[in-house]
């Protein structure tokens, strides 16, 4: 298995620098990592690092929380495309949705249709750790139902990141052209394995260099 075409090699820490763009960029190049994943105010960075090589540029919005105001993700998605981005995972509004308010799924799908009229990727972070498994299925079904390209697991500032089981619900939820992305504390290559048997199609991961070492094909 090329686990290297499931990796978007990622560094949203808050103590990173210039150089760690330029770093996290050139590891992706040589390893042959799917893509990046940086912060919004690196985007225009990383996007000039990348330059013509086939590395997708991922981005966060509503990040890490989910609770901004809808118009305020929306201006960081614009900005995001802007500035050279392919793809933006938007944190969902969990309390909006623990409420029971219909506008979390407007709001996804208004983030959707933006994204979309830009011919960008749009992936909504659940965080399945503060989810039970029936929610994580009605949440998988909700965000896919108003247009979401991926659902995916974590911000990786949770208590607890991507998990086997839960991949398994999102997976059954939602069709097959609704992707899944597996992300927070991915740090082993079995681990990785288990999570793509379970039904992930991308990795976000800060350890994809250990992966790659541990399955150099």
């Amino acid at each position: 298995m090329n686990i290297a075409q499931y990796i978007e090699h990622t560094n949203l820490s808050p103590t990173l620098t210039i150089q760690s763009i330029d770093k996290l960029v050139d590891e992706a190049r040589q390893h042959n990592f799917l893509g990046v994943c940086v912060p919004p105010f690196w985007v225009k960075r990383a996007q000039r690092e990348i330059g013509k090589d086939k590395i997708l540029l991922v981005t966060v919005a509503g990040f890490p929380l989910g609770y901004n105001m809808t118009e305020t993700k929306l201006d960081e998605i614009q900005r995001a495309i802007d500035n050279g981005a392919d793809e933006i995972d938007v944190v969902w509004n969990i309390s909006s949705f623990k409420t029971g308010i219909p506008w979390t799924k407007i709001e996804i799908a208004k983030c959707s249709k933006l994204a979309h009229d830009n011919q960008k990727t749009l992936k909504v972070i659940i965080e399945t750790a503060y989810l039970s498994d029936e929610e994580i299925i009605e949440a998988s079904k909700l965000c896919a139902d108003a247009g979401a390209d991926f659902i995916k697991t974590s911000t990786g500032f949770a208590p607890a990141g991507a998990k086997v089981e839960h991949i398994r619900l999102m997976r059954q939820a939602v069709p097959a052209s609704v992707g899944i992305k597996a992300s927070g504390g991915i740090k082993t290559l079995d681990q990785a394995i288990k999570l793509i048997e379970a039904g992930a199609d991308r990795l976000g991961t800060s350890s994809g260099i250990s992966l790659i070492t541990s399955n150099p094909s």
